[in-house]
């Protein structure tokens, strides 16, 4: 099967997880992917698979040399964002893309521009995977698996290529933030891994996001607002006093490449109770301490001002990975120089998110992350250009062979 139809099979799967959930997996219907992936591997031959209770898909692709090459992995996951619908996905292809405007949706007028996704016109002359305009593709990041077994696919049709131990894993809920809750890093077994979880062709990310999520709940005083003056306190306009406390242009619309910011993700509530929720992001770890300190500070200040009626939650979510791959730098220089043998430009860039990479990093499998192709994530504009996909199986073909290359020039 080749990758495109591999991956067109994966996406008419809906898998999309539910930040809602206190399970794992969040959604059983991630199950459907897995046990088909599952499948699919047992049929090509691949050994120590697993698929485990939490939703957790691992197998190996034996050495087909004796000589010592160190054991290598690559990830991808299984649910799809709960941001836009992941049911009935209906995929497209356009073929020799001219640079125009592309109608996915006549009936409801719903049309994918390069005068609002200039990114498109980088593929003129490809062929494009689109939605019909009602769903997100998914993109994000079943491209990441497709390509994964394609690529182990590709080694096992070509024994010529000398590689080492591959080990290859899939997760649930990475869209939420908890695809690396139940991996178990030693049952992976692999001195080090990339994560199949980019966007644009040629990116090679080893830098996040430091992240954490605030909670301020604020319990106003509810008084009849004929006879309200100095007696009632407005949870929601306290709430409101909050934000603008925070820097204006730290937003993340006002904000790129390296620089940091508080999102507002969220208010609610009445006069007498409100909740405000942000999240908070920097790639520099003090500057990230800061961040948290000034949400503190503007917290204690309007409890000083109303009498303790505000309450801080704040939760690290992850760390940038760079703290941890720069010391083993190597792995990324084998993307890096795979990415440059199959014809690309790497384009080395931070992420501004995150990825299961950086926790994963945390967690004594250092893991940078590599393009899958697909752009526009999370909603209906999202799009993958064919050449991308093939030249992500490459690079793992590639990075497999550089590896077996340097290691067995050592014997």
């Amino acid at each position: 099967m080749n990758v495109v139809d591999r991956f067109i099979k994966y996406v008419k799967i809906d898998t999309q997880s539910d930040e809602n959930s206190s399970q794992t997996p969040s959604t059983q219907k991630q199950f459907n992917l897995a046990k088909e992936v599952e499948h699919e591997i047992i049929e090509m031959g691949l050994s120590d698979i697993s698929l485990d209770n939490n939703c957790y898909l691992m197998a190996s692709l034996p050495a087909n040399t004796n000589k010592k090459i160190p054991t290598i992995g690559f990830i991808a996951h299984f649910d799809t964002s709960p941001d836009m619908k992941g049911e009935n996905v209906n995929p497209r292809i356009v073929k020799n893309y001219d640079g125009k405007d592309i109608v996915l949706n006549e009936a409801q007028q719903i049309v994918s521009s390069p005068s609002d996704f200039p990114e498109l016109l980088n593929h003129i002359g490809e062929d494009l995977i689109v939605t019909d305009g009602t769903t997100l593709l998914g993109a994000d990041d079943k491209a990441g698996i497709a390509e994964i077994i394609n690529a182990v696919q590709y080694l096992i049709d070509h024994p010529e290529i000398e590689h080492g131990k591959i080990r290859i894993g899939f997760t649930p809920d990475e869209e939420i933030g908890r695809g690396t809750d139940h991996f178990d890093v030693e049952k992976f077994g692999a001195e080090w891994a990339y994560t199949m979880d980019g966007s644009e062709v040629g990116e090679l990310e080893y830098e996040n996001f430091n992240a954490a999520s605030a909670k301020i709940t604020i319990q106003g005083r509810n008084v009849h607002p004929g006879y309200a003056k100095n007696k009632m306190i407005n949870a929601l306009h306290v709430a409101n006093e909050l934000a603008a406390m925070l820097p204006a242009d730290e937003r993340p619309e006002c904000t790129e490449k390296y620089e940091g910011f508080f999102h507002l993700i969220g208010i609610n509530g009445t006069v007498d109770k409100a909740s405000i929720s942000y999240i908070i992001r920097d790639h520099d770890r003090d500057i990230f301490e800061n961040r948290k300190n000034q949400m503190q500070e503007a917290v204690a200040s309007l409890n000083n001002r109303y009498g303790d009626r505000l309450k801080l939650e704040i939760r690290d979510q992850y760390y940038n990975m760079r703290e941890k791959v720069e010391p083993v730098k190597y792995i990324v220089d084998y993307a890096f120089r795979a990415m440059e043998a199959v014809g690309l430009t790497p384009n080395v860039k931070p992420i501004r998110g995150g990825t299961d990479g950086a926790r994963l990093s945390f967690m004594g499998l250092p893991c940078p992350n590599i393009f899958t192709g697909s752009l526009n994530f999370h909603g209906r504009y999202e799009f993958l250009p064919i050449p991308s996909m093939e030249k992500a199986m490459g690079v793992i073909v590639k990075i497999v062979e550089l590896v077996a290359k340097d290691y067995g020039a050592e014997e």
